[in-house]
């Protein structure tokens, strides 16, 4: 059986709901009869709301119930509101005349909430009837006709036309049924005696009670009646009042007094001593919580009152007399209970978007809340409110609603999961608040580009490495999460001596680590740059670059090369003449070396090795010149032959060695004047000397001519630098000579770094060209080159061009030697 106390708390509750719904305006209502089979339509819910059916799934419609319960669901292909549970209206409002269920329909993308109301029918499906069964009815006999005794009320869960309707009684000669109606529409049936009662005839008479209902069809109950007739005690107590009222506050504790009724008998004696007990009919929630004194009528608390549970008790209240044969009078009780703000208001969470993305635009929705309490008046109003450092807001919406949106740019990488606290406030004195914590956490957008550890790296490599050994590896990190922050490394196209930088190194694409593809090679690249690219894998992607700088370390792997003498020519020997009156230190020759290293790898030193005569000649060590340590005299050989060696100043050293033969003869004091006339002379010999001669000096006209115009070029491309270019060309007469010496002399001059290219006997003053090398040049060694008339030029351009660096002279002395 349906307990009371439950009924009438589901009754207040939907009682609030009914009023809460009421305040919102343009509600969309279907009305329908309890009890509907499960499937059955309610109505189109897409059509009468205007949504289009294909959009209720894509949207995620669905239905939340205040009741807990879900009564009904929508078919999201047909947009039709279906009956999903049975549909009990006693059991949902009990006695109240309209009964709504409120239902709540959240649609997404975007949010929106509609509220529908079902009104439940009553339909006639509850037959009346009375809690008791069989009633005895102890009348004296000495009672007067017209005397009245109420009956026991018939009980109809039903509402409306539905509820009892009229009662009856059976047909017998000594009583009639009157029904009275209440104030609040119950109906009460009272039996009134018309004949006078006689115990000796008829001690018992037995009547059956029916309540009807106004249904269609009509549904009835009955109850038997046993009247017992007695005798004396004729007076019955008679209440003051037909009906006490009184209200009582729910914080009400035990033993608190409420109200007094108070009823007098007529009757002398015992038969004049009433007792007051709680009708028959009285149900366990009013035994429950209240009491009464039987002797002073006084009505006390018992309980927990309990004002969201039920604000208004009924109940009836009898007096007894104490009489042989007992009789009673009937009074109603109503206590109206008065609501203190003991409720604490609630914070629903109707729906939540999570989790949200971090570039979500100001005023997103984020979650629809709902706050309630069950108190009355000021004490049922609620507030929510959140903390202002927060990136979110409430909006207030219609009967409590608030939306809780985004009110300022969020960012994954500081704070990557916000725990929203919620306050409810109710407008109670004092207030009562609680809290809630709504959990919002961000998804990560790719904002953050990739950051390398430094803007830029600088290795170190030695020359002739074994190629596919790494040379450094770099790194980069995000602060995105997950694709957004997986990072691949990659390699910039550039150019390295007109060469893809890709062709000298590779890169891992997940680690940064960068490998050599070859060996180096100092003395052509000792410097380059790599523009390395870190990109993560975020839509769309984001991107940062870093240099890495490469430096190639010179190893000593070039011997020295000698330029003059050079023995190309005349094969391992060097030919040179002196006169044998050549006093001490009488300059014989200059040897010249080059070193195609750098630094200490290419300090180069001179040494006599070998000689005909050791205490004849000595070698300069650091400018190679070969100088008499004495004077010639008669009795030294007319041949001497040298052996000079080359050392550099590396680890491990390098060496080249030169043979000099020195030829001493007479007369080779005499002017130049006769010399050039007996050249004139036809001959074999001066004839190829000549020959040599003319070839050298064309191939020094030729490499001063393009030298001056790629400097030229050079000049007017970097205008903008801070180095300088500079062409001074001596006479070209004197080189018609065929008689004169050739030098080649590499100088520094501060900053200027630049090429001699002399003419001139050993007695004469040098005519030369000069050619100014780039400031960026790191060569600055001083050369000095003395080829005899048969020396190939080719060669001394070759061995220039292994000497210098790559960006200054290579490129000239190739094009002079495709020339030449």
């Amino acid at each position: 059986m349906w307990n009371k106390v439950t009924a009438w708390r589901v009754i207040l509750w939907w009682h609030h709901v009914f009023l809460l719904w009421n305040t919102v305006c343009g509600q969309t209502r279907y009305t329908i009869p309890e009890e509907l089979k499960q499937g059955s339509v309610v109505g189109n819910i897409a059509k009468d709301l205007g949504l289009a059916t294909s959009e209720l799934q894509r949207r995620k419609l669905r239905i939340t119930s205040e009741t807990g319960k879900q009564y009904f669901s929508v078919d999201l292909t047909k947009g039709e509101l279906l009956v999903t549970d049975r549909i009990d209206r006693e059991e949902l409002c009990g006695q109240r005349p309209s009964c709504l269920l409120p239902l709540e329909l959240v649609i997404e993308n975007p949010l929106q909430l509609h509220r529908v109301e079902i009104e439940i029918q009553d339909t006639n499906d509850n037959s009346p009837s009375f809690q008791t069964k069989e009633k005895v009815l102890k009348i004296a006999e000495l009672v007067n006709p017209g005397a009245r005794f109420p009956l026991e009320s018939a009980q109809d869960p039903d509402v409306g036309s539905n509820s009892v309707r009229s009662y009856l009684i059976s047909k017998n000669d000594h009583f009639k049924l009157v029904v009275k109606n209440h104030k609040d529409g119950r109906k009460f049936p009272e039996l009134i005696l018309e004949k006078p009662l006689d115990r000796e005839k008829t001690p018992v008479h037995t009547l059956t009670l029916t309540a009807v209902d106004g249904g269609d069809p009509v549904r009835s109950g009955t109850s038997e009646i046993t009247v017992t007739v007695l005798d004396i005690n004729d007076n019955a107590p008679q209440f003051e009042k037909q009906v006490y009222e009184a209200n009582v506050s729910e914080n009400a504790v035990p033993g608190t007094e409420i109200l007094r009724v108070g009823a007098s008998d007529a009757d002398e004696g015992l038969n004049g001593e009433v007792e007051y007990y709680f009708a028959e009919q009285t149900t366990d929630l009013i035994s429950t919580l209240f009491d009464i004194d039987r002797l002073s009528g006084v009505i006390v608390v018992k309980g927990i009152l309990d004002y969201e549970t039920s604000a208004l008790h009924r109940f009836d209240v009898i007096a007894k007399d104490k009489g042989n044969l007992q009789l009673e009078g009937h009074c109603g009780v109503e206590i109206k209970i008065i609501d203190i703000n003991d409720n604490i208001p609630e914070i629903v969470l109707t729906s939540l978007t999570t989790p949200v993305p971090e570039d979500s635009a100001s005023g997103t929705v984020i979650a629809l809340l709902s706050a309630k309490d069950p108190d009355s008046g000021d004490n049922g109003k609620v507030k929510l409110s959140l903390s202002s450092k927060s990136p979110f807001k409430l909006n207030p919406s219609v009967s409590n609603h608030y939306t809780l949106v985004t009110k300022g740019p969020l960012d994954r990488e500081r704070i990557g999961e916000h725990r929203v606290k919620i306050t409810a406030t109710d407008s109670g004195k004092p207030s009562l608040s609680s809290e809630k914590i709504i959990v919002v956490e961000l998804l990560d957008v790719n904002d953050n580009p990739p950051v390398f550890s430094q803007p830029s790296y600088i290795v170190y490599v030695k020359e002739n490495q074994t190629p596919g050994k790494i040379l450094c590896s770099i790194s980069a990190s995000d602060k995105d999460f997950g694709e957004n922050a997986k990072i691949s490394y990659s390699i910039l196209d550039s150019k390295v001596q007109d060469v893809s930088v890709s062709s000298y190194v590779y890169m891992n694409s997940d680690n940064g680590s960068i490998y050599s593809m070859h060996s180096f090679d100092y003395e052509k690249l000792k410097v380059f740059q790599i523009q390395v690219q870190a990109k993560d894998q975020g839509s769309p992607s984001l991107s940062s670059n870093a240099t890495v700088h490469v430096f190639i370390l010179d190893q000593n792997d070039n011997a020295p090369a000698v330029i003059y003498p050079s023995s190309a020519a005349l094969g391992s020997l060097s030919h040179q003449r002196m006169p044998r009156s050549a006093k001490a230190a009488h300059l014989v020759t200059k040897v010249t070396a080059v070193d195609a290293d750098s630094g200490h790898n290419a300090w180069v030193s001179y040494k006599l090795a070998e000689a005909t005569d050791l205490s004849l000649f000595t070698v300069n060590q650091y400018t190679g010149e070969v100088r008499t340590k004495r004077a010639v005299t008669e009795q030294d050989d007319s041949s001497q032959r040298l052996l000079i060696e080359i050392k550099d100043d590396g680890e491990p050293v390098q060496s080249a060695t030169v043979t000099v033969s020195i030829l001493i003869e007479e007369g080779l004091h005499e002017p130049i004047l006769d010399l050039r006339q007996k050249v004139s002379e036809p001959s074999k010999k001066s004839g190829r000397i000549t020959l040599y001669l003319i070839l050298s000096l064309a191939s020094v006209s030729v490499l001063s001519l393009v030298t001056f115009l790629i400097l030229a070029v050079k000049c007017i491309r970097n205008s903008s630098s801070s180095g300088s270019c500079c062409m001074r060309r001596g006479d070209f007469d004197d080189y018609k000579n065929p008689n004169r010496n050739l030098q080649i002399q590499l100088n520094s001059d501060g900053p200027i770094k630049y090429v001699e290219v002399m003419g001139g006997d050993m007695l004469s003053q040098s005519q030369s060209f000069r050619s100014c090398l780039s400031p960026m040049s790191e060569y600055s060694d001083f050369t000095m080159v003395k080829p005899s008339s048969t020396t190939d030029f080719r060669e001394v351009i070759s061995v220039l061009d292994a000497s210098l660096p790559d960006s200054t002279w290579t490129f000239e002395s190739q094009q002079v030697s495709r020339q030449s």
